[in-house]
């Protein structure tokens, strides 16, 4: 048996962090890597979704990592995902990746052209070759690739020795029992939908990574100790309240992150800049959806911690 105590817990999914100019800002990564130790989550999950990686170059991607690697100083499980739509430059990724120490690689599948599952299988394969010493995750997030994990890839990705789970971003929760069920209790399975945090952790997810924890970590953490308490009825009654808040968040023009870095230069005083081009910057407007939101998470906080 492996050890996968240090990915079980809370890990929240990185913010891409910007300067004034829209280029990598280190002191934000820095900070918002400070952020997380501070408030006690298990890791952080670098350079996926949530950190706009399909619209970062190698060199950006690179830089982020070694930044958060420099101030993180050891206290965090970090999980970098290292998948772009070639192979050389995901395998350039994962190597750098397991040069900086980090715990573990992730990747989706390659996108735009749907491959042939053996072709996905030597992708994945082929990126974990390039970090040999490290652990590899599988990234199913089929609403953004284009291509959902089975049973029978995940039963071939399970010759490879370096693969030790799967970090699921589809929405059936039954998708967390399948790969559970036939990877059996030497793989984590990490819980992807926000929304459904309890649900997924209830039907056999070990862990969560997910794109809201880090606007208001504690109540995701708080969840997490209920859950391990087995007080469900009072991870269920935060549950909707983060639920809530994930609503005004989604409910500006601008993408989603975007509000979120407002809402942490409200609540945290952190500076991450906006959002990368092609997403849509947050309007005045969104301004108030902000501001509400910000208030959601304080009076949250407030009642349930």
């Amino acid at each position: 048996m492996r050890n996968l105590e240090k990915y079980k817990g809370v890990i929240p999914a990185f913010y891409a962090c910007y300067d004034e100019a829209g280029n990598i800002s280190p002191e934000g990564v820095q900070a918002l890597t400070r952020y997380f130790v501070e408030k006690g989550v298990r890791g952080v999950y670098v350079n996926g979704s949530s950190g706009e990686c399909i619209y970062q170059s190698v060199e950006d991607r690179k830089l982020i990592l070694e930044n958060v690697m420099q101030a993180a100083e050891g206290k965090l499980t970090v999980i970098a995902h290292v998948g772009c739509n070639n192979t050389k430059d995901s395998c350039e990724l994962a190597a750098h990746a397991q040069k900086l120490g980090v715990d573990a690689i992730a990747s989706i599948p390659p996108i735009y052209f749907h491959l042939p599952e053996y072709a996905i299988a030597e992708y994945w394969n082929d990126i974990s070759s390039a970090a040999p010493n490290t652990d590899f995750v599988i990234y199913n997030i089929p609403q953004l690739a284009g291509v959902a994990l089975t049973r029978s890839l995940l039963i071939e990705m399970m010759k490879n020795p370096r693969v030790i789970g799967v970090k699921n971003s589809s929405m059936p929760v039954q998708d967390i029992q399948i790969f559970k069920q036939t990877a059996g209790e030497d793989y984590i399975v990490f819980n992807g939908p926000d929304e459904q945090f309890i649900g997924g952790r209830v039907i056999g997810a070990s862990a969560g990574i997910g794109g809201t924890y880090g606007a208001m970590p504690e109540l995701f953490l708080k969840m997490d100790e209920y859950i391990k308490r087995g007080e469900i009825d009072r991870a269920r009654e935060i549950q909707y309240a983060v639920n809530e808040i994930i609503v005004k968040l989604c409910s500006g023009r601008g993408n989603m992150y975007g509000i979120i870095k407002g809402v942490l230069r409200i609540n945290e005083g952190l500076e991450l800049g906006g959002v990368r081009k092609p997403l849509p910057q947050p309007v005045p407007e969104d301004q108030t959806v902000i501001e509400e939101a910000a208030a959601m998470i304080r009076a949250a906080k407030e009642q349930y911690l």
